[in-house]
């Protein structure tokens, strides 16, 4: 689709008022005027309530803890400009035109209820979620392209509030996309070092879309149930060792203990065969060092993608590896194929759930406890 010129030039001027803050005056309030809202178990966020009706969400870059990511003042359209904004992103909210570029935050999004702000989307073959696919699929949202190559002509035609997408290290902008002066909304959550740590950003995206209540609500929903699991696990005397996912260009990583999946395992009752060093993220090792450190683990869990379900001859056919294990030979192995199992739509906000998988998995002696645990990993036969 073509654009005149003339309405091109007159959106991203007016996009450029916004992104710079409409003009305003900066840093005219302290911080001390403002009210933090209640973030418990995120490390990169922090948001504050001003008087004047505007809220200022800062995310620390996650590759410099010393550094701030962004800074957003996020300013309800109900509210007046007021005369004098802190230094950020301008962003009014709620987002009601917004091109979002990963499948868990589309995801969140429609979970909050505001799937209709969701104009635009990269990757549309990786969204699960039924009710986006089929207004995909009718033309309702559209498709932007690759998310490492956005179609830039589509996503300013669509006229977006916010772009919503996820940084990474040492990326050097966003290219094109960055010149056009829509918000970008950088999604950090998922560099977040604890399970409840990411799903509590809800409560960010709530407020960008004009969900408050509901965010806040499925978070206390979620932190509730993911407390009681965890002092279910608690109780259990036998603390199986788990072994994670697969060879990847001869290095295969395994959880370290103060890691993500580390801490699910912890808190499911169990150890990770890297449990004993006390770092952040997975550990990469040779898969001769992984054969040492599994040779007493009583299970194996991978992720993998593909269109047929994995089999133990197709593992053994992939690596002769695989098959010197115990796991491997005592028959406890058990995959989630992420191409056919909303792992990663579903698990980043409602950990709770994944807990609640492995529990069941690691501890069948517990089913009472979890009488409806989704299941993610079935067994590889």
């Amino acid at each position: 689709m073509k654009l005149p010129i003339s309405s091109i030039l007159s959106f991203l001027t007016a996009l450029l008022l916004v992104a710079c803050g409409g003009g305003q005056g900066s840093n005219a309030i302290s911080s001390a005027d403002g009210r933090a809202v209640d973030l418990r178990y995120a490390d990169y966020l922090t948001i504050t309530d001003y008087p004047d009706g505007y809220s200022v969400a800062t995310i620390r870059n996650p590759w410099d803890s010393t550094k701030a990511l962004h800074t957003y003042v996020l300013l309800p359209d109900s509210v007046p400009m007021p005369a004098y904004l802190p230094e950020g992103t301008l962003v009014r909210t709620p987002l009601t035109r917004s091109v979002v570029y990963s499948s868990v935050h589309n995801s969140l999004i429609t979970e909050l209820g505001a799937i209709d702000a969701i104009s635009g989307v990269c990757d549309p073959q990786y969204i699960h979620q039924a009710d986006l696919a089929k207004r995909i699929d009718q033309g309702l949202v559209a498709n932007c392209g690759s998310s490492m190559a956005p179609n830039l002509e589509q996503i300013i035609a669509l006229q977006p509030q916010a772009i919503l997408l996820s940084p990474y290290e040492n990326n050097n902008g966003y290219g094109a996309v960055e010149q056009i002066s829509i918000p970008i909304v950088e999604c950090a959550d998922y560099m977040e070092t604890s399970p409840l740590g990411r799903a509590e950003w809800v409560k960010f995206y709530g407020m960008l879309y004009g969900q408050e209540a509901r965010a806040d609500s499925m978070f206390a929903n979620t932190e509730a149930e993911y407390s009681r699991l965890k002092a279910v696990a608690a109780n259990v005397t036998a603390k199986p060792k788990v072994m994670m996912d697969l060879i990847w260009s001869n290095v295969w990583h395994q959880p370290a203990a103060n890691s993500t999946m580390g801490i699910f395992l912890s808190d499911a009752g169990a150890q990770g065969i890297a449990q004993d060093i006390e770092k952040s993220g997975s550990i990469g090792f040779t898969p001769e060092e992984v054969l040492y450190r599994a040779q007493d683990a009583d299970y194996w869990l991978m992720r993998y993608a593909q269109a047929v379900p994995m089999t133990l001859k197709q593992l053994a056919k992939d690596n002769e590896i695989y098959t010197r294990f115990p796991a491997f030979k005592n028959g406890q192995v058990y995959g989630c194929d992420t191409q056919q199992v909303d792992f990663y739509e579903e698990t980043p906000y409602h950990p709770e759930r994944l807990l609640s998988c492995m529990i069941a998995l690691l501890h069948p002696e517990l089913a009472d406890a979890v009488p409806n645990a989704p299941v993610y990993f079935t067994k590889i036969q």
